[in-house]
């Protein structure tokens, strides 16, 4: 039996385009050669592993690679084709591959005189699962079968069919090739297309876009010229990342990223569908319905919890149950998404699941003030207590608002929760202490520095656009600040997962130092609600710079050298890239600036922006306030204008 590789294959120089449940994963060379995870997948099967071009006998020379949005790329090679051409190519070879399964080979000739150029496409494939082609077992090519207007390849477990258009001069089964002879005048141009499917149409529509969009198409401007590019790509690579509900299509939401995770999981997708509330209720109604569906029932502990994975969590610290987080994100989006304009109506059917999970909270905690890990020496979390206080607030105020009971037991926990942690949770040094990231249930702290303390200062949206209290007070909250923005955590290219000093530090470790957007988007909303705009904006920054250097498709992490002068972040060989919570916390960071704080029940809007606006002028269009569209312009000097809204809808304070 084959060994298991140990190592995932590199992505960081890959092309990946995601309109799930499609993928098209490419070499900057363009060419799919069976190496690493080259090819074309649908639902997690490689439909087509080789698509090596050929123009007069030779491959063409790869000079460019570019992804032109989520679901598309872009190759472009050069071909000698006339003997006496001299130094100066006369064919450029443009490919535009799909993650729909379609790509468009497109010969352009720039020769004096009339060119005879065969074409030639090599094609080939093993039906291998992603998983399988990552540990390096994906087997053996299968033999193809000339079919229609291209080749055919069967299973066990499906069958890929490549059609072409126009028909190929030549098609030869046993080296899967096709053929053309094409006739170019001085100038001239051919194009052939393939489509990859298991029916020669393609791979399919995806989920993200069907002709009613999930998300806003929301544009940015601005003073700094990055912000447009940001904000689009970001929303772009959400729309790749849509998936259906199989049971009930018309409910979407979001994979955890390509091209490891585009499965469900549901923490990063109800974090992430909480960051774009601005781009609209849509995605929160249906992740939430979707999640509710899988909700553990039945009597015993576990009734109202959501399932989640594990989660690794470094060096440290043993692994975290992300069915937890799950479960606690679950009533803060449903509350969240009602002030944002989710239809009561829909708040009301969903209502019996968040209480639920509200029941499940207090349960769990039902042995004191703390909410533990699973099992009898669960481990108390930092921010497993931050997740629950803000469930229990949020949750309150959503019981009241429908008449629901346990708003009062729910709002008494939290308090007894705020009291103890500012005393049981608090480090104390030299340096004015520190939040412990765990706690023992014998009382031993673990005191290491990560980015994780950042959910201290999440403390959610409540009504007439007041913020939660937090489980901080004003001197451990401020210290919190100096932390996250000191040179420990903050790496210039954002926040560190864990502190350069901790003796577990790695760099590249995903939850050892390595950057988290979704955390570093986390801590600059907080601190700028908490008034600490000058660590907000070094945090926004680095994140914009490593943007930028990305091309705006964020990783989900990268890692966390210090930024000096002239240097680039290091990309993380395996992070996904597209990444769900990476493009929802861009849309966080652009979104927070303007402090958006709507309460649509009441028919309110407030606006706290951040004063310093450390991007100078910025505006937002095409945002979604209580069902209508929504737009804000912050100036120079910090100062927050509404341009568009609801006439219904009032400013507030």
């Amino acid at each position: 039996m084959p060994r298991r590789s140990l190592e995932l294959p590199p992505t960081h120089r890959t092309l990946i385009c995601v309109a799930l449940p499609g993928l098209a994963i490419s070499s900057e060379g363009g060419q799919l050669t069976t190496q690493g995870l080259e090819g074309f997948y649908r639902g997690g099967r490689r439909l087509l592993s080789r698509c090596r071009v050929r123009v007069a006998g030779r491959e063409p020379l790869a000079v460019h690679a570019r992804m032109v949005s989520a679901d598309r790329a872009r190759f472009v090679g050069t071909v000698r084709a006339a003997s006496d051409a001299g130094p100066d190519p006369d064919v450029i070879v443009e490919r535009i591959r799909h993650a729909d399964g379609t790509e468009r080979i497109t010969l352009h000739s720039s020769a004096v005189r009339p060119l005879r150029l065969p074409l030639e496409v090599s094609l080939g494939t093993d039906l291998a699962e992603l998983g399988a082609v990552a540990a390096g077992n994906a087997g053996r090519e299968l033999p193809a079968t000339v079919h229609d207007t291209g080749m055919r390849w069967s299973s066990p477990v499906g069958h890929t069919v490549v059609t072409a258009t126009p028909p190929p001069t030549d098609a030869l089964a046993s080296a899967g090739l096709l053929r053309w002879e094409f006739e170019l005048p001085p100038g001239g141009t051919r194009t052939v297309e393939l489509k990859v499917g298991a029916d020669g149409t393609g791979i399919g529509r995806a989920a993200g876009h069907s002709a009613a969009r999930p998300l806003a198409a929301a544009h940015a401007r601005g003073d700094d010229p990055r912000v447009g590019p940001l904000l689009r790509t970001c929303i772009d690579d959400l729309q790749a990342l849509m998936m259906r509900d199989p049971a009930h299509p018309s409910d979407v939401y979001l994979a955890a990223g390509a091209p490891w995770r585009c499965g469900p999981a549901p923490a990063e997708a109800l974090a992430a569908a909480r960051m774009v509330l601005p781009l609209g209720t849509r995605l929160a109604g249906s992740t939430l319905r979707a999640l509710a569906r899988t909700q553990l029932d039945g009597a015993g502990p576990q009734f109202g919890r959501l399932p989640g994975p594990m989660r690794h969590m470094g060096a440290g610290l043993p692994p975290s149950c992300t069915g937890i987080e799950a479960t606690l994100l679950f009533p803060v989006l449903l509350a969240e998404a009602r002030r944002w304009g989710l239809a009561e109506q829909e708040v009301a059917e969903l209502l019996p699941a968040a209480e639920r999970c509200l029941h499940w909270l207090r349960t769990a905690a039902r042995e004191g003030p703390f909410l533990p890990d699973p099992g009898p020496a669960g481990l108390l979390r930092c921010e497993t207590q931050a997740h629950a206080h803000r469930a229990a607030i949020l949750g309150a105020d959503l019981l009241d608002a429908y008449g629901r009971p346990g708003a009062a037991e729910l709002r008494e926990w939290a308090g007894e929760l705020r009291l103890r942690f500012r005393v049981d949770f608090w480090a104390d040094d030299r340096s004015g202490g520190r939040p412990a990231a765990a706690r023992t249930r014998d009382g031993r702290l673990i005191p290491q520095l990560g980015s994780g303390s950042a959910h201290l200062l999440d403390t959610g949206l409540l009504g007439a656009g007041t913020c939660a209290p937090g489980l901080l007070d004003k001197v451990q909250t401020e210290q919190l600040a100096r932390l996250l923005g000191g040179p420990g955590l903050d790496s210039g290219w954002g926040l560190r997962t864990l502190g350069v000093k901790e003796a577990s530090y790695n760099p590249f470790g995903h939850r050892a130092g390595a950057v988290s957007v979704q955390e570093t988007a986390v801590a600059v909303a907080g601190l700028a609600v908490a008034g600490y705009e000058k660590e907000a904006a070094s945090l926004l920054g680095g994140v914009l710079a490593a943007a930028e250097t990305f091309e705006y498709r964020i990783p989900e992490m990268y890692a966390g050298e210090q930024r000096v002068e002239g240097s680039t972040p290091l990309p993380h060989p395996a992070a996904c890239r597209p990444a769900a919570v990476a493009a929802a916390a861009g849309v966080h960071l652009l979104t927070s600036l303007a402090g958006i704080r709507p309460d649509a029940p009441a028919g309110t809007v407030a606006l706290s922006p951040v004063r310093s606006a450390p991007l100078g002028e910025i505006g937002l269009t095409g945002l979604r306030v209580a069902g209508h569209a929504f737009s804000v312009r912050v100036s120079r000097l910090g100062l927050a204008m509404v341009e568009e809204a609801a006439d219904a809808l009032q400013l507030g304070v």
